[in-house]
């Protein structure tokens, strides 16, 4: 039987005066993913984990967090969830250490014999054990993005919910959330990222849902959303003539330029179980001169930009 989703939406809608925030949203995030929010800044990210976590009141729709019906069952599933949403807010004269120690002394569930030792823990695996000691409004926008994760890691979770982790980061500091976030996952923990950085999402996470303009426009794992069923071959001859004789008795459409056209062949690949090694195989087996061969799959970020009609941030 498959286990229930860590995160399930049906109909999750949010207007504000005139204006359809997140509109007729519905997730299923799988227990055990990391799973990749994506979507331009502005198309209803933060406005839909915000009523995940009983932030914000839907206007419609229903809510599933680890089972639990929100905002109803918060008070036994919130416990199980760590988050980061819209930037950490610190004490800015009290160390990084002792932010900590406050945050936890608020959570009601948190085991006070276990403080030190967990406060210490967290602190070392966001890579800030050096700078605990030291001011929080000393800190960077990318260490505090880093105690803000911490401050999520003070108890175990079962699901961790985290809005633009990799806000503000050096490459070195986004290289460590990432391998942060693969081991929390590796650990048994669900992994809900929201990012407007397509590269990151593509490193990090198992499956990925697409936002844009309120509304989710696909979903599913990052091989699905990438369109890998999607092949176009593009070959390099001086035997063009040739070349579509064998494309065709292979079941594809070549195109069909003239037979001056220039040496260069394309197809789309659309016969199930066809591999592009078959093709180039077929093609030298009929003594088809072949200079080059390449199999181009649709990129994610073609994917992306034509579900939302909007570019996504490639790099910070």
């Amino acid at each position: 039987m498959t286990a229930p989703a860590a995160i399930e939406t049906s109909g999750l809608t949010k207007s504000f005066a005139h204006q359809q925030a997140v509109d007729d949203v519905g997730l299923s995030v799988p227990r055990g993913s990391v799973f990749g929010f994506l979507g331009p800044n502005g198309s209803g990210k933060t406005t839909t984990i915000r009523m995940l976590l009983g932030l914000a009141s839907a206007t419609s729709g229903t809510i599933r967090l680890l089972d639990g019906a929100m905002p109803d069952a918060a008070a036994e599933v919130l416990p199980r969830v760590g988050a980061l949403v819209e930037g950490p807010a610190f004490y800015p004269f009290l160390s990084g250490r002792a932010n900590l120690h406050r945050l936890d002394t608020a959570d009601r569930y948190a085991p006070r014999s276990t403080r030190r030792r967990r406060v210490n823990e967290a602190l070392e695996r966001v890579g800030l054990s050096h700078a605990a000691g030291k001011r929080a409004h000393a800190y960077s926008l990318g260490m505090k993005q880093r105690l803000g994760i911490a401050n999520a890691l003070l108890t175990p979770r079962d699901l961790l919910i985290l809005d633009e982790p990799s806000n503000g980061l050096d490459p070195q500091g986004t290289r460590e959330v990432r391998n942060l976030v693969r081991s929390l996952a590796d650990g048994g923990s669900t992994v809900f990222v929201s990012s407007h950085l397509l590269a990151e999402v593509e490193q990090m996470c198992t499956h990925v849902a697409v936002m844009s303009t309120g509304r989710l426009v696909a979903q599913g794992t990052l091989e699905e959303l990438r369109g890998h069923d999607h092949v176009q071959l593009r070959i390099e001859t001086p035997d063009v003539g040739d070349a579509r004789q064998v494309l065709a008795s292979l079941g594809l459409q070549p195109d069909q330029g003239g037979p001056m056209a220039a040496a260069t062949v394309t197809a789309d690949l659309t016969v199930p179980g066809l591999h592009p090694e078959a093709v180039n195989a077929a093609l030298v087996s009929a003594g088809v001169r072949v200079r080059g061969f390449a199999a181009d799959a649709t990129s994610l970020e073609d994917r992306f930009v034509a579900l939302t009609g909007e570019g996504f941030d490639i790099d910070h």
